[in-house]
């Protein structure tokens, strides 16, 4: 094994023709900053043309995937000058690479996968969930709207309307939900998890690559010919919610664990 990289919110591990990724910030549920998704955005795009690997696999340390974008940073985003735009163009950036990419992506999610969270996980060729699982697009909770892709890669899976009621109420879509609606390809136990994935990176590292990458690059037109404009409008919308006091009354209340009051 190598370390491709190892950072302060994720590390990056070849392990023969597998690139093993890893969310890193546990005490947080392994949610991630600007940086982290700038760099994990960089990671995959190189992977991508590395002829050495042949798949990624995407998890998180402990026992949840990712809840979403680290809330707590903002204070040290306006001391470096990090914009809001830049942000979302770096969470943008990062899933599209995973999209993208030439190569298969398994995500492997355990506990929650939240906002920027979701959008990973779903980005992802194949995505496997444990039974403790779940989806969350809570960004409606905190006077947002969701970004990453998230809004259409969940109607490209399972279509309108349960992309509609995640998004617009905010509530948990646990794993047999989810699999149900065809948003995952598959639930399991613990050991059941760890089994499937390590059969389908088996598999897809001793493929034919070509043949794969075209076989993802059809998938894609077919289910995400309109992603770049999902994009746009997201990002659009989000730039101009992350100014209001609908969000700024739901970030506080996030953070002080409290339910947000919204303007009337």
């Amino acid at each position: 094994m190598s370390d491709i990289a190892t950072t302060t919110g994720y590390t990056a591990i070849l392990d023969g023709r597998v690139l093993r990724i890893t969310l890193t910030n546990p005490k947080r549920k392994n949610a991630i900053d600007y940086d982290t998704m700038a760099a994990l955005g960089d990671t995959i795009r190189a992977a991508s043309t590395n002829p050495a690997v042949r798949v990624i696999v995407v998890t998180g340390e402990g026992g949840d995937f990712c809840t979403g974008a680290d809330l707590s940073a903002a204070d040290e985003y306006t001391a470096r000058g990090i914009t809001n735009e830049m942000i979302l163009d770096a969470a943008n950036g990062m899933v599209k690479a995973i999209v993208e990419a030439p190569i298969p992506v398994i995500a492997r999610v355990k506990g929650s996968a939240a906002g920027i969270g979701v959008a990973i996980a779903l980005a992802a060729d194949l995505t496997y969930l444990s039974e403790d699982a779940y989806l969350l697009l809570a960004f409606i909770n905190i006077g947002l709207m969701p970004d990453g892709g998230a809004a259409g890669l969940v109607a490209a899976a399972a279509g309108r309307p349960l992309a509609a009621e995640m998004a617009l109420l905010g509530e948990r879509l646990p794993a047999r939900d989810a699999l149900a609606h065809g948003l995952v390809a598959g639930v399991y136990s613990e050991a059941g998890l760890d089994a499937k994935v390590e059969a389908a990176v088996d598999k897809l590292a001793h493929g034919p690559r070509r043949a794969l990458e075209l076989t993802k690059q059809a998938l894609g037109t077919a289910a995400l010919s309109s992603f770049d404009a999902v994009l746009a409008a997201e990002k659009s919308g989000q730039c101009e919610l992350l100014d209001s006091a609908d969000f700024a009354e739901g970030a506080a209340a996030m953070l002080q664990k409290r339910k947000a009051v919204f303007a009337e």
